[in-house]
């Protein structure tokens, strides 16, 4: 999750931003509805990249805007809010991931009907790509996508995911390794 308009542009909080989660924790509704509205897009993102699905993906990032707010004022930091929400957001994709493992039959067929009904005309290598991801582990899922699309470095990895540096280094090559072995596979086929 970037942060516009901040300086070096990512993990850094900008003094208005700290105001508006400082009164967000002191309940201010007003406040955290702000924090709604600038956080809804790359909350949206990253959950849809974690589950492939935009229906689930809207579920999760409502879902995450609930508990956030419920839980903002137990928020030790308003430092720390950016990845407070992302590791809620986390949590919540994990928890449907693990319920598609156990309905797998059923969600095959929801994969195709959404496929059928999706109305914005995608490439060859779009839906390559996303085969591609749907086929990772949910760690590698997660590090692909905030590396590589949402620009978080490799130390910013490592404070969120709670992993030391190294792990982050090597979990984010061999995700991009075993993806990259995916897409070959997927556009063979």
């Amino acid at each position: 999750m970037l942060i516009e308009g901040s300086a070096g542009g990512r993990l850094c909080v900008d003094h208005e931003l700290n105001d508006i989660i400082g009164k967000a924790m002191s309940g201010d509704k007003e406040a955290f509805a702000l924090l709604v509205s600038r956080f809804k897009d790359s909350v949206f993102r990253y959950a849809y990249g974690m589950l492939g699905d935009r229906m689930e993906a809207e579920d999760v990032a409502q879902e995450a805007f609930i508990k956030a707010f419920y839980a903002i004022s137990k928020l030790d930091n308003s430092y720390a809010f950016t990845s407070w929400l992302k590791r809620i957001i986390s949590n919540l994709c994990y928890d449907r991931i693990q319920k598609q493992k156990k309905t797998s039959a059923v969600s095959g067929e929801l994969i195709e009907k959404q496929r059928s009904n999706n109305d914005i005309e995608r490439t060859d290598l779009h839906i390559t790509i996303e085969e591609a991801m749907s086929k990772l582990s949910p760690e590698h899922r997660e590090v692909i996508i905030l590396k590589d699309v949402e620009g978080y470095s490799y130390d910013e990895l490592a404070g969120m995911l709670h992993i030391p540096l190294g792990t982050v280094k090597s979990r984010i090559n061999a995700a991009r390794l075993l993806l990259r072995k995916e897409m070959l596979r997927e556009m063979e086929e």
